[in-house]
C-alpha cells in the first residue's frame, strides 16, 4: 500500500482508534455486569491483535470465532481488522462436524471460543490441523478445547497494548460469513471493509442514526444482522448494550430499554408482540428514536400494537442477505400496514433490477429474480470461483429471491430460488438437511419443505421415500439421525412418508405440491427452531 492509499484508508480498526482518541471515557459496550470504554476496548483489541500476530496471524489470515454474545466477540472482530486478517464467525449452534467443514474450508489459523463451547471446539479441532491455536474465553479450563487450548486472558496479558503497525485498505477482506446454498454445503461470502462501511452508511442515512445513541443488540453476533447492528455505533461513538444469546424475556427487556436509555433496537415480530404486552409499558420513560423488526412478516395486530405502544417512534423493517452486507430494502413504518407483506424499497447505494432468466426486466407486478449492483455486494465466495461466476452472471449479483414490484415501486418477495426456510429467524437450507437425511440407510430419497409454525413462523418437514416400504424408518429415528449431524434448529420437526416424490417433466421435485399437501403438519410440542 502506498502512502497515498494509506492516507485514504479508515477501516474498522482505525475507526475504533479514532473514537478512542476522541471520547476515551465513553462507554462503548455493556454486557451483563461488564462494561468497556472506548479507550479500554481499543487497548484490549490491540493486545489481542498483538497476541494473534505472535501466533502467526497476519494480513489475509483467517481468525475464526465460536462464541455466544459477549464482549470478546467484538474484541476478536476488531483485532482481526487491525491486523488486516479475516474474521470468520461460526454459528455457535452448529455441531462439531459442521464446524470442521467451515474451519477447514476457510483455512483458519486461530480459533477463539468461549469456555461453554470449548468441548465442541476440541472435538472439531481434532480434524482441523490448520488451526494452530485456540484461545478460550471465560473461567473454564482451556484444556477442554484440547492440546491447542490457551486461556484468552493470559494471551492478552502477555501482549503489548500498542497499536499494530498495519494500515488496512477498505478493499481488503474483513469477514467470511458462511451462508448455505443449494449445494448443501455452506459457502463463505467474502465481505470487505468497504462493503460493511457502505452498508453502515446506508443504515445511518435510512434510519437517521446520529450522535449520543444507545443500541440494544439482541441478535446473535455471528449473524450479519448482529454484526451490522453494532457498526453504526462504532463510527459515531455510541453505546451498545449486548443481550445474552437465547435468553429473551419481554419484561426484563423493557427494564433494560428504560434503564439504559436505549434509542434503537431490533426484534422479530413475536418478540415485539410480547414487549408491547408488558404491563405498564406505556408509563415507562423510554427514549427510543427508532424501532426495527424483520425475519418474518408482522401481522397487522402486531404493527398496530407497536404503533400504539410507541407513538411517534419511526418503525423500520429491513430486508437483505449476507452477500449484500446485508440490507437492500427497507419498509418504513408509515407504509407497514398499507404495504403489508412488502419488503419496502431499495436503500441508497443499492441498485435493483427484477429480471427473467434471460436478464430481461419484467413489468409491474410480474415475477422475476431481484438482482443487485452497488458497493455493498460481496467480493466473492471463498474458494468457489464457479459459484462466484454464477452469482455475478450478466454483471449483477443474483440474489436467488423471486419478487414482484408494484406500481409504486414497493417490492414483495414471492418465493426463493435458493431453497431456504426461515425458522425463528434462522436460515435453514433444504439441500443441506436433505444431504444428511439422504445418507440414512432407510431413506431412498427425501425432500425438505417449510410449513407454517405458530411460534417459529416456518419449520422444516422431511418428506421421505423409504428404501424398504415394508420397513420404513420412524419419525423419531430420522430426527435422531439429524440431531447427531446438524444444529438443532435445522432438524425436521416432522417426517412424512410417501411412495414417490412428485416431479415435473424434467425430473425436478415439485415442492409446491408437497407444501400444499403437508401445509399443516402436527408439530411435536417440544419442537424447536
Amino acid at each position: 500500500m502506498t502512502s497515498l492509499d494509506s492516507a485514504r484508508s479508515l477501516a474498522h480498526g482505525e475507526q475504533l482508534a479514532r473514537i478512542a482518541r476522541k471520547t476515551p471515557d465513553k462507554i462503548a459496550y455493556k454486557f451483563e455486569h461488564s462494561t468497556l470504554t472506548f479507550a479500554e476496548l481499543d487497548a484490549r483489541v490491540n493486545r489481542l491483535a498483538n497476541a494473534l500476530a505472535a501466533r502467526g496471524i497476519g494480513r489475509g489470515d483467517r481468525v475464526a470465532t465460536l462464541m455466544t454474545n459477549r464482549l470478546e466477540v467484538i474484541e476478536a472482530y476488531l483485532a482481526a481488522a487491525k491486523l488486516g486478517a479475516i474474521c470468520v464467525p461460526v454459528n455457535f449452534r452448529l455441531v462439531a462436524d459442521e464446524i470442521v467443514y467451515i474451519l477447514g474450508d476457510c483455512g483458519a489459523g486461530v480459533l477463539i471460543v468461549d469456555d461453554g463451547l470449548a468441548e465442541t471446539a476440541g472435538a472439531a479441532l481434532a480434524s482441523v490441523p490448520s488451526v494452530r491455536h485456540c484461545l478460550v474465553t471465560g473461567d473454564g479450563p482451556a484444556g477442554d478445547a484440547g492440546e491447542r487450548g490457551e486461556r484468552y486472558e493470559d494471551a492478552l496479558a502477555a501482549a503489548g497494548a500498542e497499536a499494530p503497525d498495519v494500515i488496512v485498505s477498505l478493499d481488503e477482506r474483513a469477514f467470511i460469513m458462511y451462508t448455505s446454498g443449494t449445494t448443501g454445503r455452506p459457502k463463505g461470502a467474502v465481505l470487505s471493509h468497504g462493503n460493511l462501511l457502505f452498508n453502515t452508511y446506508n443504515m445511518m442515512l435510512t434510519m437517521g442514526i446520529g450522535d449520543n445513541e444507545v443500541w440494544l443488540s439482541g441478535l446473535p453476533l455471528f449473524h450479519i444482522g448482529g454484526l451490522n447492528g453494532i457498526l453504526p455505533y462504532l463510527l459515531t461513538g455510541g453505546t451498545v448494550v449486548l443481550l445474552p444469546s437465547g435468553q429473551f424475556d419481554a419484561a426484563s427487556t423493557v427494564e433494560i430499554l428504560e434503564r439504559e436509555g436505549v434509542t434503537g433496537c431490533y426484534f422479530v415480530p413475536t418478540q415485539w408482540q410480547q414487549i408491547c404486552a408488558v404491563p405498564g409499558i406505556a408509563d415507562r420513560k423510554l427514549q427510543l428514536r427508532r424501532i426495527s423488526w424483520g425475519a418474518s412478516v408482522a401481522p397487522p395486530s402486531v404493527l398496530q400494537a407497536m404503533a400504539d405502544t410507541f407513538p411517534g417512534v419511526p418503525n423500520f423493517n429491513a430486508f437483505g442477505q449476507t452477500e449484500m452486507s446485508s440490507v437492500t430494502c427497507v419498509l418504513r413504518g408509515e407504509d407497514a400496514v398499507r404495504k403489508m407483506g412488502s419488503v419496502g424499497t431499495p436503500v441508497v447505494n443499492v441498485e435493483v433490477r427484477i429480471v427473467d432468466d434471460d436478464m430481461n426486466d419484467v413489468g409491474v407486478d410480474e415475477i422475476g429474480e431481484i438482482v443487485y449492483r452497488g458497493p455493498t455486494v460481496l467480493q466473492e465466495y471463498w474458494n468457489k470461483p464457479e459459484a462466484t461466476a454464477e452469482a455475478f452472471a450478466g454483471g449483477w449479483f443474483h440474489s436467488g429471491d423471486l419478487v414482484r414490484r408494484d406500481a409504486e415501486g414497493y417490492i414483495y418477495v414471492v418465493d426463493r430460488k435458493k431453497d431456504m426456510i426461515i425458522s425463528g429467524g434462522e436460515n435453514i437450507y433444504c439441500a443441506e438437511v436433505e444431504a444428511v437425511i439422504d445418507a440414512h440407510p432407510g431413506v431412498l430419497e427425501v425432500a425438505i419443505i417449510g410449513v407454517p409454525h405458530e411460534k417459529w413462523v416456518e419449520t422444516p418437514v422431511a418428506v421421505v421415500t423409504p428404501s424398504d416400504p415394508a420397513s420404513p424408518p420412524s419419525e423419531d429415528e430420522i430426527i435422531a439421525w439429524c440431531k447427531d449431524r446438524l444444529a438443532s434448529y435445522k432438524k425436521p420437526t416432522a417426517v412424512r412418508l410417501i411412495d414417490a416424490l412428485p416431479r415435473n417433466a424434467s425430473g425436478k421435485v415439485l415442492k409446491t405440491v408437497l407444501r400444499e399437501q403437508y401445509a399443516a403438519p402436527t408439530v411435536p410440542e417440544n419442537a424447536s427452531a
